[in-house]
């Protein structure tokens, strides 16, 4: 959104005075709700008397986006409500009055303290006693915003957190999405910080497109995914291919360690401006059956309408080929295959699967990805420009050293010849010179080839 020209306020200045106005309405409502459930006077009959205020939506971010989703009277004093522990939560306070008959909180206002905050959460409950008091009708009414169908729950708004097995379903805290409180509030979406409820992490390189080498097929199969970010959009939307064609793009990476697969995604993001995320499977896959399904559920959730490249490096772990069934458990590792082809299938944008063999990968996978691409090791000509091109300008080779030696004698992937330059320069450096000699790159070689069970 543009705020250029409006007026010398900030975007975030925009939202809080939007904000400022809309809770002052809530406060009204609320009072309302108060006064007519303990009899006070009260100058309007119903909570929906008052009317939400007008807003500029081209003024603030709140603002738009009440207007893009065109929140009638119900929807907007839920959103309001699940924001409010986030902004201003001072003004749930009074559900904290307690009941002089029971000497505990009004059993109809719901929620409660969560575990650090020490302010009133609202729930389900909550929300339609603001809305409805104890007019059932109305209630069932409004009960319909917690469905999935509804946008809330579709466009990951917000929702209400699980009950407990037994408990009602409006007993669950009302959680908006912290991206949306960003939106609403500074105007700026925070990346995803790594935690167990999200189990992935941000990749960057440093290195850019000209850096990359690879053969010359697996290029071209490369370039392919990069098109398809591009042009994916134009592809099924304008061109109308949305009803024949799935969305996003799913990709197989597959060759030995050290062959450029992980830098490959990364720089995919890095040119097409999309963050890339690399999914730790040691936080997501889980031995107790279903935990699987909801730690991934997490990350597509949180990847939802984001553009993000979701890298699953190592996917034998997750994707790998599914077993005969011979006891229960068994019989559940194969539905947990079958809910990951269809939630990957289902995701808009880009999924790349790592192996170091294809034929680890399940075939229903085979039969879904748009590319299988091989990463092979580096021919001698390719091994050549990665020794040209790893060492530093500021370093200087012995005279012995010859790379084309080197390239045509040693088959060494590319990670490989880093981790030889990365030791040789270091034993440079301890011996307070930037000369690299030619017995430290050898000794380089040697600790690689043993590293990976290779004869030097």
């Amino acid at each position: 959104m543009n705020y250029k020209g409006l007026s010398s306020k900030s975007p975030v200045e925009h939202n809080a005075a939007a904000l400022n106005t809309e809770l002052e309405w809530f406060f009204r409502v609320l009072d309302t709700r108060i006064k007519l459930q303990f009899g006070h006077d009260c100058e309007y009959s119903d909570v929906v008397d008052l009317k939400p205020p007008d807003l500029e939506p081209e003024r603030s971010m709140y603002g738009s986006f009440v207007r893009h989703y065109e929140l009638n009277f119900a929807e907007r004093l839920i959103f309001l409500i699940a924001l409010v522990p986030h902004v201003r939560p001072q003004l749930l306070d009074v559900f904290f009055t307690k009941n002089t008959n029971s000497d505990r909180e009004f059993t109809e206002f719901g929620g409660r303290n969560g575990h650090s905050f020490a302010g009133f959460l609202p729930t389900g409950n909550t929300s339609l006693y603001i809305l409805a008091g104890d007019d059932l009708s109305r209630r069932f009414d409004y009960s319909y915003i917690f469905e999935a169908d509804h946008v809330f729950a579709r466009h990951n708004i917000l929702n209400l957190e699980t009950s407990r097995p037994g408990e009602p379903f409006l007993s669950g805290f009302i959680r908006v999405n912290p991206e949306i409180v960003d939106l609403v509030t500074t105007g700026n979406v925070r990346k995803p910080h790594f935690s167990f409820d999200f189990p992935a992490k941000l990749i960057e390189t440093e290195m850019d497109w000209a850096d990359l080498v690879l053969d010359p097929f697996t290029m071209e199969q490369v370039l392919e995914i990069k098109t398809w970010i591009r042009y994916g959009d134009v592809l099924l939307n304008q061109l109308g291919l949305k009803k024949k064609v799935k969305p996003g793009y799913r990709a197989l990476f597959y060759g030995p360690p050290g062959t450029g697969k992980t830098l490959t995604a990364s720089l995919l993001g890095k040119v097409t401006a999309r963050d890339v995320y690399r999914i730790d499977l040691s936080l997501v896959i889980s031995k107790y059956i279903g935990e699987t399904e909801k730690n991934l559920e997490k990350i597509f959730k949180q990847a939802e309408n984001k553009d993000w490249i979701l890298f699953f490096d190592e996917a034998d772990a997750l994707f790998g080929k599914r077993t005969k069934i011979s006891d229960a458990h068994d019989r559940f590792a194969n539905q947990e295959v079958s809910y990951l082809l269809q939630r990957v299938e289902d995701y808009a944008g880009v999924v790349i699967l790592a192996s170091n063999l294809r034929a680890n990968i399940d075939e229903a996978f085979m039969r879904r990805f748009q590319a299988i691409i091989h990463f092979p090791m580096p021919k001698p000509a390719d091994r050549l420009r990665l020794w040209e091109e790893g060492f530093s300008d500021q370093t200087e080779l012995d005279p012995r050293i010859s790379l084309n030696h080197f390239a045509a004698e040693y088959e060494m992937s590319g990670g490989g010849i880093m981790n030889v330059i990365r030791y040789a320069t270091l034993m440079a450096l301890s011996k307070d010179t930037h000369t690299i000699t030619y017995d430290d790159l050898l000794n380089g070689i040697r600790k690689e080839f043993t590293k990976e069970g290779k004869t030097f």
